[in-house]
């Protein structure tokens, strides 16, 4: 069986229908918990679709896994994709399944990762939240456990993390189109 660390463990996130698959290969960057008032306000606006699943949970906070981009595979329906941004000229851009409402996953344009809805991913395959980020947007009167390290903005970690991916893809910045079973 493979451990958590190894690059052969897989990993399936999909829609609420199953219309959308996406495989997620090796160890995350990381899986947090963003409180952004980005995530926050997305995450309200997708919840309003009919049938559409919940991404922001109660204390303001939306779970995230944290994928290098060159270890995505869609195995089915990126057909059925529709790109949001807040704003047109943000640089992120999430992702929702047309099929069911599902939100599915938010890319940072330049960046060399994926940061797929946690929830997307099966509860047994699911990596447990390592911290929460940017925690200074969380609504008014929202306390949280200190069960895990709870950052005001991306901590040094988070960054470190994201730079040792990077270093390991060769500081590449790949496109989500350019990821293996991307419809275009």
């Amino acid at each position: 069986m493979a451990r958590a660390d190894e690059p052969d463990i897989k990993r399936i996130a999909s829609c609420r229908c199953g219309a959308v698959t996406l495989e997620l290969s090796g160890k995350p960057i990381v899986a947090a918990t963003c409180y952004c008032h980005s995530c926050q306000e997305a995450g309200r606006g997708f919840e309003a679709a009919p049938g559409a699943p919940a991404v922001v949970g109660a204390d303001g906070g939306t779970p995230y896994v944290l994928m290098r981009k060159d270890r995505l595979l869609w195995l089915s329906g990126s057909d059925e994709l529709e790109a949001h941004r807040l704003k047109p000229e943000s640089p992120t851009r999430r992702f929702v399944a047309r099929c069911c409402n599902a939100p599915i996953a938010l890319e940072f344009t330049k960046g060399h990762w994926l940061s797929v809805y946690s929830d997307r991913i099966a509860a047994e395959e699911r990596p447990a939240a390592e911290m929460r980020t940017i925690v200074g947007d969380r609504p008014a009167g929202v306390e949280l456990p200190g069960d895990i390290p709870n950052y005001r903005t991306p901590s040094g970690k988070f960054m470190w993390r994201l730079l040792k991916a990077w270093a390991a893809m060769g500081f590449r910045a790949p496109p989500l189109e350019a990821t293996k079973g991307f419809a275009q």
